[in-house]
């Protein structure tokens, strides 16, 4: 059984989430494209998912909701 990549996912959103700067920044790639970019601000304590094809952005304000779009960006 292969690793999850969801769980991945998860960890590098946790890991947003708990460094001390006010905005973190996180690429998602696949096979060395970007698909999207995601910011956490720790003042609104919400995510922006910025995708990379349609240039589009998106506000969540629940990681499993954040996470579960990034990985269906990968999996596109």
């Amino acid at each position: 059984m292969k690793p999850s990549q969801l769980s991945a996912i998860l960890r590098r959103l946790e890991v947003m989430m708990e460094d001390n700067g006010d905005v973190e920044i996180r690429r998602f790639e696949k096979a060395g494209v970007e698909r999207c970019v995601v910011k956490y601000n720790r003042d609104t304590e919400s995510f922006e998912l910025e995708e990379h094809d349609s240039n589009q952005s998106y506000q969540f304000d629940d990681l499993d909701l954040v996470a579960i779009e990034i990985y269906e960006l990968l999996q596109d």
